[in-house]
């Protein structure tokens, strides 16, 4: 137990994506997204970086997001057995192409509004709050196969359009809004991210940073949009979050995890700020990027976020020699191993006070309330000869970093809420599997798409829902 008090509106939940939840992934006149064309195994890695030119589906490959967890017909005993848990939030995404299947059409699906209806309509019977991301890693392919996706500035348009028949469409059942789902991995899975592919010989940078500011142009017109269309609404931007730690107290290994730090929060530099920061100069002139700015966007860009959200797994470590042969090949963002911090069966580090850094670190530099969307144990789940899961590991991983977010609220950070990452096992989109478990509710399906797909309670769920009836006082 502990005397440690949450706000008593604190927002406890979970958190899923489209692509990696609902499956169905052509059902009532849904388009192809980029994660549908992302398969399972040896090629998912080239071809999330962009490293292919040309993207095309393979009767050889398995495509782990065309059936996913099956949410598109399961999301209302799904969203009850939130419920049974206590949660306030459930963030969610919704799919482009179920509104606009090629992403460029004039009039939306209506199939696909009236699905979000349901879904949020039945978060709403259940006293649920959704928390919505616009665009979680799944761009039309059509707009990447016709317009080269986010490095067309007709994309602004696109999304406008979008975003605006999401707003009107389900006012009245969402008031708080994400934009771009961890924006910052642009920079390090552009396909995957942004729907980037590249020819050959030309300046990637150049591509990624154009493809940025035209995300950031989108992101601040839609929240001015939001804010016209509801006042109530709230908007935030969202960041793949932890910070750089200096491999030594050697000032190059400082100055390496600064630039790393800087790389990493530019665009909510950006969004939180409303311009480019001062060191985006350099950036750009090192770089070689030279951005097509159009009259009218430096103006668009002072269209803030409300509040800023993060995702956080793990810190990294930075050093002024890092090179392939020395940093971590188990996320796409590099770090040298942290000799300090124990590590997840994936590779990642577990920081507890890493995260306590990062929320202090984050507010420090924008003053705006935070909201931890995404954080969990990515592990291996197995049933006990009673046909439990006990899943300890996951319990005292979260349980750390609950209280890490505690203490971070004591040191002054307004935190609205926490949104532990796929509150339900769904498919990890690292690695494509689903053996790599985040849930408090276990899904029978295995890494090839084989299982019944059949719900079951671990034991974290049943100590989630003490967590969440206690307001965070109960952590036993």
């Amino acid at each position: 137990m502990t005397d440690s008090q949450f706000p008593a509106n604190f927002l406890w939940g979970g958190a899923i994506a489209a692509n990696q939840a609902e499956g169905a992934h052509l059902a009532e006149g849904k388009g192809l997204t980029t994660v549908d064309m992302i398969p399972h195994g040896a090629n998912r890695m080239p071809i999330k970086l962009g490293l292919v030119d040309k993207v095309a589906l393979d009767d050889n490959e398995f495509y782990p997001s065309h059936d996913a967890i099956d949410f598109y017909h399961n999301y209302k005993d799904d969203i009850a057995l939130l419920a049974e848990m206590g949660f306030k939030v459930f963030r969610l995404s919704i799919a482009w192409s179920r509104l606009y299947p090629n992403g460029d059409e004039e009039e939306p699906n209506q199939q696909g509004i009236d699905f979000y209806t349901k879904v949020f309509e039945e978060c709403q019977k259940h006293g649920i709050e959704p928390l919505v991301t616009l665009c979680h890693f799944d761009v039309p392919m059509h707009l990447v196969e016709k317009y080269g996706s986010w490095r067309n500035r007709k994309l602004i348009t696109f999304f406008e359009r979008y975003a605006r028949t999401c707003f009107n469409a389900f006012d009245g059942l969402v008031k708080y809004w994400l934009t771009f789902n961890e924006i910052n991995i642009l920079l390090h899975s552009p396909f995957s991210g942004a729907g980037l592919l590249f020819q050959p010989g030309e300046n990637r940078d150049q591509v990624k940073y154009q493809a940025a500011h035209h995300e950031l142009v989108a992101s601040a017109l839609v929240t001015r949009i939001a804010h016209e269309i509801n006042p109530q609404n709230k908007v935030g931007c969202m960041l793949a979050g932890g910070n750089f730690y200096p491999y030594s107290c050697k000032p190059e290994d400082v100055f390496t995890a600064m630039e790393k730090d800087r790389e990493n929060l530019f665009f909510i530099d950006v969004q939180s700020r409303g311009y480019y920061p001062s060191y985006a100069k350099k950036v750009f002139k090192d770089k070689g990027v030279e951005l097509d700015i159009h009259d009218g966007d430096l103006d668009i860009l002072k269209n803030t976020v409300d509040f800023v959200s993060f995702s956080y797994y793990a810190s990294r470590c930075a050093s002024a020699e890092m090179n392939s042969g020395n940093t971590s090949e188990a996320n796409v963002v590099k770090s040298i191993k942290n000799p300090h911090l124990p590590a997840s069966d994936w590779g990642w580090v577990i920081d507890p006070l890493g995260l306590r850094i990062t929320m202090n670190t984050l507010y420090d530099r924008y003053q705006k309330p935070l909201f931890l969307v995404e954080n969990g144990l990515g592990a291996m789940d197995e049933f006990d000869s009673e046909g439990q899961i006990n899943d300890d590991y996951r319990i005292n991983y979260l349980r750390e970093h609950i209280k890490a977010m505690k203490q971070a609220i004591d040191d002054g950070v307004p935190l609205l809420g926490f949104t532990p990452w796929g509150c339900i096992d769904l498919v990890s989109a690292s690695t494509g599997e689903m053996s790599k478990r985040y849930g408090f509710i276990h899904v029978d399906r295995n890494d090839k798409g084989h299982g019944t797909l059949a719900r079951t309670r671990k034991k974290s769920f049943y100590w989630y829902q003490k967590v969440i009836a206690s307001n965070g006082t109960d952590l036993d």
